[in-house]
């Protein structure tokens, strides 16, 4: 199996580098090895290389940065998605590309399946939904990977950021109107590669996230009762519950998404099970 992956250097990326299995071959390549923004570097890499399957983890992900970036976030998340379609669907190659639960507006309380209607409240949203309508149309062999809340012990992430404040903070404030599904970028590697290796190549919308829903200050609560296991400077660490309306961000963040993920779990001979928390945790910590 022939493997172009992108965004090689991020959480999701490094953790399919350190899965991918031995007799594989593999081209990763970060943005300075790979521009995705550039149609026709993509489709010289593309076509020199000649991947069976382009896994497309790249991304602008700095969601408030985007609201007055908004250039480069649809330079790399709608065009670079739909460069790297279009050079998949010159050589007869798969493209997997991964979005996010931010394509929603958090409005539903059920959770999210693959047929419930998009409408982005942010930039960063809207350049990813941009990504995936572009990439539908110009490659029918196109699968979208939504995800949400991503964590894991590589990169910059929220666990991390909890972990690097409680070393300083006895009290953290946290947002508690916000519900997601934290997902261990593991798992969502592990998603990836099953969907690589079945026998029919998936197409269209699929979902997957962890199998907790919860709040941010819920997540962060988690976090500090497992690390406090661990590390005793932890222990003292309070979480204080604040709304979304009382923390300052540039752009708005979905009330509520929760993914379902039932659809890619029944496509794989065996569901993912979620790696838990205090896995991640003690790697960080320990």
């Amino acid at each position: 199996m022939r493997i172009l992956l992108t965004g090689s250097q991020g959480q999701l990326g490094t953790c399919l580098k350190e899965r991918f299995p031995e007799e594989w071959e593999i081209i990763a390549c970060d943005s300075q090895t790979l521009d995705i923004t550039d149609a026709q570097n993509v489709l010289n890499m593309v076509k020199t290389f000649e991947p069976k399957v382009i896994i497309n983890a790249a991304a602008y992900t700095k969601v408030d940065a985007a609201e007055t970036n908004s250039e480069q976030a649809f330079a790399v998340n709608a065009t670079g998605t739909l460069n790297l379609a279009m050079a998949a669907k010159s050589i007869g190659g798969r493209l997997i590309h991964v979005s996010t639960e931010q394509v929603f507006d958090g409005h539903q309380q059920i959770p999210l399946n693959e047929n419930m209607a998009p409408n982005p409240i942010n930039v960063y949203g809207q350049s990813k939904l941009a990504g995936e309508l572009l990439a539908l149309h110009a490659h029918i062999d196109t699968a979208i990977v939504r995800t949400s809340w991503v964590y894991s012990e590589h990169g910059h992430n929220f666990v991390k950021v909890m972990l690097n404040k409680g070393l300083e903070m006895l009290k953290m404030r946290v947002v508690d109107d916000q519900i997601g599904c934290p997902t261990y970028a593991g798992d969502l590697a592990e998603a990836i590669i099953k969907l690589v290796q079945l026998k029919h190549s998936p197409r269209g919308l699929l979902h997957f996230a962890g199998d907790q829903q919860m709040s941010w200050a819920d997540f962060a609560h988690q976090i500090f009762t497992l690390a406090a296991e661990k590390k005793q400077s932890y222990r003292q660490v309070s979480v204080e519950r604040i709304r979304t309306a009382d923390y300052q961000c540039a752009a708005k963040r979905p009330a509520y998404g929760v993914l379902d993920s039932t659809t890619l779990n029944k496509l794989l001979d065996q569901p993912i099970v979620s790696t838990p928390l205090a896995h991640v945790i003690a790697k960080l910590i320990d």
